[in-house]
C-alpha cells in the first residue's frame, strides 16, 4: 500500500481528502525522525540544568506558570495535565474528523519544534494506521490555549486512559493497548503539553467542512441549472461580457460553469415569454461566485494552519531557543470559519428561494408540482421544512469569533472561540446538503412538466441517475422518506 511520508511535503485540503478516500497509511520520514530526535535531545540537555525554568516543561500550566516542578515529577506533571484537561462535553466528534485530528497532530509534531519523543509520534501513527480512534467531545475548547480539552481526549488513550472506537466497538483504551501488545506511553518533560496545545480540533473540523463545501458548491451550480431549466429561465444572465466587466473571479467562473451545464439544451434556447427571471435564478453567478471566493479564502487559511507548529512553548535547537508564545491561538481559524459559515448559508438561502419559485404555480407549472393540487399538497411542506433549515443556518451565522471570556485566573484573558465557530460550521454544511438535495428533488419534479429530454446532456444524465433513486411523485407520499433518499443520493456523488 502507498505510504504517506510525513515531514517531506506540505499537506493541502485536497491532499487530506485523497489520503482519507484512498485509506493511505502514514509513516514518519527519515528527515522528520532526525529533527524530532534532535529537538528531544536538546530539551533533555536543557533539563539537566536544575536551575533552568521553562513554561510547561518544568512549571505548572496557565496561571500556575510560576510554580516550578522538580525534575523527578516531570513525567507525573505531564500525565496529570492530560488527565485533568480531559473535560470534554456534548456530542461526540465524528470519527472521520477524529481521524483528521490524528493526522494533523502527527503532522504538527513532525517538524521537530515540540520536544516530543519519536516514540510518541510513532504511537499516534499506529493509532491512525490501525483506525484506533479516541472518543472526543465537541464542547470544551476555547480555541486558545489551543484545543486543550478535545486534544486531551485525543491523547488519553496513548497513556491507557479513556475510550476508543476500534473494529466497530467502543473499547477501553487499556484493553486495546493490551490487544495490540503495546505498553502505555510514559510522557517525558513537555510531551503532554505538546500533545494538548495546538489547533488540530479547529483545523480538522475546518478541513472536513472545506472538503464538503467545495463539493456542495459545485453541486449547487449543477442543481441550480436544472432548476433554471425547470423554471423556463433565460440564459442571458450568464453572458460572459456581463461578468467580465465586474471582474470577480468566482462570478466569472460560475457564469462559465452555467453556460457549460446548459450547453446543448433546447429548453434554454426556446423563446421565452418572461423578460426577466427572479434574482434567485438571474444572480446565480453573483451569489454562488461570492461563496466560491470565500471558500478559496478559507481554504488558504486552513492550508497554512495544517502545515504549522501550533503548540507552546516552541523549541528551536539550532538557535538555542525555547520560546513561550501564542501559536495555539485560533483567531485566524475562528474568523475564517465564521466567514465560511456565512458563505455556505447563502448557498442554502438562494437554493431555498429557487425551491419556493418552482412550487409557486407560475410559468405553466402546477401549484406545488402535483397534477391535482388541493387533493394533493405535493411539495408544499417540503419547502416549509427546507425554509426552517435555511433559517436555522442564518442563526448559526452569528459570529463566534467576536466573543471571548477570561480563563485560568486571567492568564488566558483573550480566546478565539474558534472551536465553537467550526462546530457550528459543520452543522451549516450539513444543512446545505439537505437544502440542495430537496432543490434537486423539486427541480426533477418540475422539469417533468416540460420536455425533460430537451435539457442539456449533462443535466439529463443527472436527472436520469436521480430518478433511479427518487421517483416522480404522482400523488402524496411520505415526503420525509423521499427527502432522505435525495440526501443519500447527494452524499454518494
Amino acid at each position: 500500500m502507498e505510504m504517506v511520508q510525513l515531514g517531506i511535503d506540505d499537506f493541502s485540503i485536497e491532499n487530506i481528502n485523497y489520503i482519507l478516500q484512498k485509506g493511505l497509511k502514514l509513516e514518519l520520514s527519515k528527515a522528520s525522525k532526525e529533527k524530532v530526535q534532535k529537538c528531544r535531545t536538546y530539551l533533555n540537555e536543557k533539563m539537566s540544568d536544575k536551575d533552568a525554568v521553562y513554561y510547561g516543561v518544568n512549571t505548572g500550566f496557565g496561571s500556575l506558570c510560576n510554580t516550578k516542578i522538580s525534575n523527578e515529577d516531570l513525567s507525573k506533571l505531564q500525565e496529570n495535565l492530560v488527565k485533568s484537561h480531559a473535560c470534554g462535553l456534548g456530542e461526540e466528534v465524528d470519527p472521520v474528523i477524529v481521524k483528521i485530528m490524528l493526522l494533523l497532530k502527527i503532522q504538527g509534531l513532525s517538524y521537530g519544534h515540540s520536544g516530543v519523543a519519536v516514540e510518541t509520534i510513532q504511537r499516534l501513527i499506529e493509532f491512525y494506521n490501525h483506525d484506533i480512534l479516541p472518543v472526543i467531545y465537541q464542547e470544551g475548547s476555547l480555541g486558545a490555549s489551543g484545543d486543550l480539552a478535545p486534544l486531551a481526549h485525543l491523547s488519553l488513550p496513548l497513556l491507557g486512559y479513556g475510550y476508543v472506537d476500534f473494529k466497530g466497538e467502543r473499547r477501553k483504551s487499556s484493553d486495546v493497548l493490551t490487544e495490540m501488545g503495546w505498553e502505555p506511553i510514559v510522557l517525558q518533560s513537555k510531551e503532554g503539553l505538546a500533545l494538548l496545545n495546538g489547533t488540530q480540533f479547529m483545523s480538522a473540523h475546518g478541513c472536513w467542512a472545506l472538503i464538503q463545501a467545495k463539493k456542495l458548491s459545485n453541486l449547487a451550480d449543477t442543481i441550480s441549472a436544472l432548476s433554471l431549466e425547470a423554471f423556463d429561465g433565460r440564459k442571458d444572465p450568464f453572458t460572459p461580457q456581463v461578468h467580465e466587466v465586474r471582474g470577480h473571479n468566482g462570478q466569472i467562473e460560475t457564469a462559465a460553469k452555467m453556460r457549460e451545464l446548459l450547453s446543448g439544451s433546447k429548453l434554454i434556447e426556446q423563446e421565452k415569454v418572461n423578460v426577466q427571471d427572479p434574482y434567485s435564478f438571474r444572480c446565480i453567478p453573483q451569489v454562488h461566485g461570492a461563496s466560491k471566493e470565500t471558500i478559496t479564502f478559507a481554504e488558504n487559511i486552513f492550508n497554512k494552519e495544517i502545515n504549522s507548529v501550533t503548540d507552546n512553548p516552541t523549541i528551536f535547537p539550532d538557535d538555542d531557543l525555547i520560546v513561550s508564545a501564542g501559536n495555539f491561538h485560533g483567531q485566524p481559524l475562528a474568523l475564517a470559519a465564521d466567514y465560511l459559515c456565512i458563505a455556505i448559508a447563502e448557498l442554502g438561502s438562494i437554493s431555498e428561494r429557487r425551491i419556493y419559485k418552482l412550487i409557486g404555480g407560475t410559468r405553466n407549472l402546477p401549484s406545488f408540482l402535483v397534477a391535482k393540487p388541493g387533493l394533493n399538497s405535493g411539495f408544499m411542506i417540503a419547502q416549509y421544512a427546507i425554509a426552517a433549515v435555511a433559517s436555522k443556518n442564518k442563526t448559526l451565522c452569528a459570529p463566534a469569533s467576536v466573543d471571548t471570556i477570561d480563563s485560568s485566573q486571567g492568564q488566558e484573558d483573550h480566546v478565539s472561540m474558534g472551536a465553537n465557530a467550526v462546530v457550528k460550521l459543520i452543522e451549516v454544511v450539513k444543512n446545505l446538503e439537505k437544502i440542495l438535495a430537496v432543490e434537486l428533488m423539486t427541480a426533477a419534479q418540475a422539469i417533468e412538466f416540460r420536455d425533460v429530454e430537451k435539457t442539456s446532456p449533462v443535466l439529463l444524465d443527472l436527472y436520469k441517475e436521480f430518478r433511479k433513486h427518487v421517483a416522480f411523485i404522482e400523488e402524496d407520499v411520505v415526503m420525509h422518506d423521499e427527502m432522505e433518499k435525495a440526501i443519500s443520493f447527494l452524499q454518494e456523488l
